[in-house]
């Protein structure tokens, strides 16, 4: 695979949480490098050294590398055999091939929701917003893409489709990534609670044209800024 970047070995500084022992090394690893590439944490360009890892990690290099070969499977790094792997630019494409999927599943899944409310659901769905709202006062921005997801997945979980939420975030890495960049413009967590608001709104009032639509605006809302970021970034991304 090749890559726009050139690679250019640096210091790597991730702070590595301490990995259960209950659990095999290899998916924990890959959690942890998937959550700095896609917060970008771990901007593109980033090398990363397998032989460095595996002495952050405390671990040998063979599930440093299981975990970068499935990195390489979702498109979040390009490898170069004998070489180094080193964190994709943002996937235009690929960006716009989750928004179309996160669009076509969301879509149907509001309407499900929206046409038999349970008030499990609005419970939970509104101690979610709460969340964010406290979150975005004080700008933890990771804490705020968590609960973010928790809105998301509370939803699929409700409709019985919990594996197209999985199927969903595991195509999701370059649009999570281009809403990293977007998050702490002023004004876009308040835009993405008051979509959240209306897409609850829609829901409790057994109203699925409502809630399709809000969830329509809602998912569009980044990909609408995607010429501003990508002036503000313009090394972070490919065609």
């Amino acid at each position: 695979m090749t890559s726009a970047l050139s690679p250019v070995p640096a210091p790597l500084l991730l702070p590595i949480q301490p990995l259960e022992r209950s659990r095999h090394a290899a998916p924990q690893v890959f959690e942890q490098l998937r959550a700095a590439i896609i917060s970008m944490q771990l901007t593109p360009g980033t090398v990363l050294s397998r032989a460095q890892l595996a002495q952050q990690f405390g671990l040998s290099q063979t599930p440093i590398r299981d975990a970068l070969i499935k990195l390489g499977e979702e498109g979040l790094v390009d490898i170069f055999p004998q070489h180094a792997t080193v964190v994709r630019p943002i996937d235009i494409t690929l960006v716009r091939q989750a928004h179309f999927l996160r669009r076509s599943l969301e879509l149907e899944i509001v309407q499900t929701l929206a046409s038999a409310p349970a008030p499990t659901l609005l419970t939970q769905l509104q101690a979610d917003i709460d969340s964010q709202r406290t979150l975005a006062a004080s700008e933890n921005y990771a804490a705020f893409v968590d609960a973010d997801h928790a809105f998301h997945r509370h939803m699929y979980e409700a409709a019985q489709m919990p594996n197209l939420w999985t199927l969903a975030r595991r195509h999701s890495g370059h649009l999570d990534r281009l809403r990293a960049l977007h998050l702490p413009v002023p004004g876009k967590l308040q835009a993405v609670l008051r979509d959240h608001d209306a897409i609850l709104q829609a829901i409790a009032a057994a109203d699925p044209q409502a809630a399709q639509q809000a969830m329509r605006a809602h998912l569009s809302g980044t990909l609408a800024h995607l010429d501003e970021i990508r002036e503000r970034f313009p090394g972070y991304f490919k065609d």
